[in-house]
């Protein structure tokens, strides 16, 4: 595939016979053009005519996401693997001690660290949609790696690769959800990204509890990459990419699919027509990350994912079946963590519903203000388990349960979803691919030192000193969200940067064809 072909598409040039996009009236596409560039009073509304389809949306975001359940898989396999991995024989070929099973768990993020900008040249080179067909592949290669693996060096080799395409997933799905959805319901197609990771999690739980074998585990777990291939492969590519590689009828047909084919979607397709202009007459460069309607969401979307990591959310979930054994807990530890997994994954769920109804700003405060509070007290359960210990898991035994029941249900309604979902609302196009990139190299760069330190931390500080450094983190991280993140919910992505001062952008564009990009 050539890049000017602008997309990877199994159709080849079919897209160019589709029918022809919904007009609202039937000037010419160069006259209606003319109008907006003179001021045409539509531009302030992306749609015009009935209210855009929402099942196309929904089954292409069930599509991407699946990515995201993959990416879950991957997240969620170190909790039961590590454990039977640690008690694997001594004579056993792959057998590990505590600091071989903390690397373990935490070096997927280097791949993800690293898959955050190879995702990001990706993006302009293959397209949102080919990007993620292309991380396949990478994807079920480092689990058969696992599944097969001999050493401990197998075992981190297959780990770098599926983390890989964990940052290239989590950067070009919700780039191209935000691309494609329209306002009303981008909030919950955007969240839906964090419920997938939710139920990979459960997925890989309920299959550690009852599988004996980290092997067949990790074999298992190429079903939902296999899946997400398959539904990607016959999904369309961002109507923005194409109109990006000045492909204009097919991102006009990809635009009527996604709106519905009574949708009318000549002002929407100006304006992101318009938006694609400013963007091919800049290129973007570290310096414009100072303009100061760039620097501050990027510092937003910065601290949102600072905030999201030193939570201690990674943390705990890649180590939950050893924190709850530790804990001394009656409860079984496999079941302890199916049921955080299960809490996490109905707290997502209740997030896609409430995005677009409470708002961005109100989840953020709730999460982070319960988040303390839960970690406070899990810490207190621990610092009474050294004060008696017989007396605090006979007496207590039930708090490490509900304390993490509490601090997974919080923690998913509000920092799991919002910062991936306003990583893709707050940047302008210019800049977005860029920025989302060094945002997502950030987060995953995060999510590896947490993990890695995590373990460490706990000797130092002891298990209630630790939690409550992650319970004051979560305090200064309420006072943030409180005085400067602003509010997304119902505004166009347009609207979103113009509230940081972005310029508009000019619709006196001609027509191009791919030739001039």
């Amino acid at each position: 595939m050539s890049e000017s072909d602008g997309e990877w598409s199994p159709w080849g040039g079919e897209e160019e016979e589709l029918e022809q996009p919904l007009i609202r009236d039937p000037k010419t596409h160069s006259q209606q053009r003319s109008e907006a560039a003179m001021g045409d009073a539509v531009l302030t509304s992306p749609l015009v005519g009935s209210r855009p389809a929402r099942a196309p949306q929904y089954f292409t975001a069930l599509s991407a996401t699946l990515g995201a359940f993959a990416m879950g898989t991957v997240l969620g396999y170190s909790s039961p693997a590590g454990a039977q991995l640690i008690n694997n024989p001594t004579h056993d070929f792959v057998h590990l001690d505590k600091s071989q099973n903390s690397l373990f768990s935490s070096i997927m993020n280097v791949g993800a660290l690293v898959g955050g900008p190879v995702g990001g040249l990706c993006l302009n080179k293959l397209g949102r949609r080919g990007t993620m067909l292309a991380s396949v592949v990478p994807f079920i290669s480092g689990w058969l790696i696992i599944t097969f693996a001999q050493n401990f060096a197998m075992l981190l080799v297959g780990r770098v690769l599926t983390g890989l395409c964990c940052g290239i997933t989590s950067l070009s799905v919700p780039t191209y959800i935000a691309e494609y959805s329209s306002s009303d319901i981008r909030g919950t197609l955007g969240s839906s990204f964090q419920l997938m990771v939710t139920l990979g999690l459960l997925y890989s739980y309920v299959l550690g509890a009852v599988l004996p074998s980290w092997r067949l585990l990790a074999g298992l777990c190429i079903i939902p990459v296999t899946l997400y291939a398959i539904l990607m492969f016959f999904a369309k590519e961002s109507p923005s990419y194409l109109l990006f590689k000045g492909k204009e009828d097919q991102a006009a047909a990809s635009l009527q699919y996604f709106r519905g084919k009574d949708s009318h979607i000549q002002t929407e397709l100006d304006m992101l027509r318009a938006a694609m202009e400013e963007r091919q007459q800049s290129t973007a460069s570290c310096s414009d990350l100072r303009k100061p309607y760039i620097i501050k969401p990027f510092f937003i979307s910065l601290s949102l994912m600072f905030f999201q990591q030193f939570s201690g959310v990674n943390g705990v979930l890649f180590n939950l079946t050893i924190i709850f054994s530790s804990a001394g807990s009656n409860i079984p530890d496999d079941v302890s963590s199916i049921v955080v997994g299960a809490v996490q994954v109905m707290a997502t769920f209740l997030a896609t519903v409430l995005m677009d109804k409470a708002g961005r700003k109100l989840l953020l405060i709730a999460s982070s203000s319960i988040m303390a509070l839960s970690l406070v007290a899990l810490g207190e359960f621990f610092y009474m388990k050294t004060e008696d210990a017989s007396w605090a898991t006979k007496t207590l035994g039930w708090l490490p349960l509900v304390s993490l029941m509490v601090f997974i249900f919080s923690f998913s309604i509000g920092y799991g979803p919002i910062p991936w979902l306003m990583m893709g609302e707050l940047f302008s196009p210019d800049v977005k691919e860029m920025a989302a990139s060094q945002a997502t190299m950030f987060n995953w760069t995060l999510a590896f030192l947490v993990t890695f330190i995590f373990a460490p931390l706990e000797s130092a500080l002891g298990d209630a000193g630790l939690y409550w450094v992650f319970s004051a983190l979560c305090v200064v991280n309420l006072v943030f969200c409180i005085t400067v993140v602003p509010e997304t919910k119902g505004k166009t992505l347009e609207e979103i940067t113009a509230s940081f001062g972005a310029p508009a952008p000019s619709v006196t564009i001609g027509r191009r064809n791919s030739s001039d990009c």
